[in-house]
């Protein structure tokens, strides 16, 4: 039988620094910067946009207009990669941040992966061959 009081993780535990983010599917990458931090103001940009996973809503309207808000953001030492990184699940609501939450913890490493993982979850491979290979850079 495994040891339950190895198994358990408290909150407490989830704010020291040297315990991994359990609680987040997608990979900070390491930058050069210290102490980030983004405007509320940007946070509230992104949440103005949010996707939620219904059959109506335009997952290539929706990230065109995360990166074009992401794209407002410059931070010294900051690649334009990890802030789409870090603030993408900002963009989430509903099922479709349900589904973000699938992944296991830090196993979306690249920008890339997870539009490639977002559009295919909420897309039809025909919406995919219409858009073509659109930049989501």
């Amino acid at each position: 039988m495994v040891d339950e009081h190895q198994q358990r993780v408290t909150l407490e535990n989830y704010s020291s620094s040297s315990v991994p983010q359990l609680f987040t599917s997608i990979t900070h990458p390491e930058v050069q910067a210290h102490n980030i931090n983004y405007p509320h103001s940007l946070i509230h940009l992104i949440q103005g946009n949010l996707f939620q996973g219904l059959p109506n809503e335009d997952p290539y309207a929706h990230l065109e207009t995360f990166i074009e808000i992401c794209n407002t953001v410059k931070i010294a030492g900051v690649p334009d990669e990890s802030i789409k990184l870090s603030l993408f699940s900002f963009s989430l609501a509903g099922e479709a941040k349900r589904w973000l939450h699938l992944f296991k913890g830090n196993s979306l490493k690249t920008w890339e992966e997870v539009v490639e993982k977002f559009l295919k979850k909420n897309t039809s491979p025909s919406q995919r061959l219409r858009k073509g290979k659109l930049q989501f850079h």
